[in-house]
């Protein structure tokens, strides 16, 4: 069955190679310890891929569960898992269905995966289902692409990566009228017979104003306590191209 993703997760770790989970487990870890207001220790990686960044905060002592609706990205994180030796538990769930056998003290969602969702109303039921399995007192804390990101940043822009075992076109095709970027990935694999292997994948992704993230957050019951520049504990900024939420239950 093919849930999405499936080409990409096969390049996505070589594609992401300048991304420092160890730096950003850190600064998660950090707002965790500053704002949940429990004693549990049990963590949800939503949209987990690869399980690069559970593997991180499974080392900072956190008991890590990473969903993802993608079985090729969950192949890779137990591949890793593998080993590392790391007690993650993988489960493959779309976050829009996420049930758990309990609730969790933790929730975090990094590296834009909300933007991915088709449309707000989804990013809606996925926020209640985050809140229907979270512990009061727990805390969620997500990063998003901000509409200044999809606008200015990733825009009509072309990316062409060239790695040891791929050659990725990375095209952009943005909608201004609601902040979408239509994203085409084409990848071509050398084969042992010296010829190239063509595959695509179509991504889309959408962004939303915070204070649209900020106002169903609080409808739904969650306190918010802030909304930071992505890495940062500073207020987001006009041109900030990524924002990090935490709420609380």
């Amino acid at each position: 069955m093919n849930t999405g993703y499936e080409i990409f997760s096969q390049y996505y770790d070589e594609l992401t190679e300048n991304v420092d989970y160890k730096k950003r487990s850190k600064y998660f870890h950090k707002l965790i310890q500053k704002h949940k207001k429990n004693n549990g220790n049990v963590l949800l990686d939503l949209a987990c891929g690869t399980g690069s960044m559970a593997e991180e905060m499974c080392r900072l002592s956190y008991d890590v569960i990473g969903s993802d609706y993608s079985y090729g990205m969950l192949n890779r994180a137990m591949n890793k898992k593998i080993e590392s030796g790391l007690p993650i538990q993988y489960i493959c769930q779309d976050m829009r269905e996420l049930e758990l056998y309990d609730t969790v003290d933790i929730v975090i969602c990094t590296l834009d995966s909300l933007n991915h969702l088709d449309n707000f109303n989804d990013v809606q039921t996925a926020f209640q289902k985050v809140y229907d399995n979270l512990e009061t007192g727990g805390v969620f804390i997500f990063d998003m692409n901000t509409p200044y990101k999809h606008r200015e940043i990733l825009g009509n822009q072309i990316y062409i990566y060239d790695t040891d075992s791929v050659y990725c076109v990375w095209e952009n095709n943005f909608e201004p009228e609601d902040n979408t970027v239509n994203i085409r990935l084409d990848f071509f694999e050398l084969c042992e017979d010296g010829k190239y292997s063509r595959s695509c994948e179509e991504i889309t992704e959408h962004a939303y104003e915070s204070e649209k993230i900020q106002k169903f957050l609080e409808t739904i019951g969650f306190k918010v306590i802030d909304c930071y520049e992505a890495d940062t504990e500073n207020p987001i900024q006009e041109k900030s191209e990524r924002m990090v939420f935490v709420a609380q239950k």
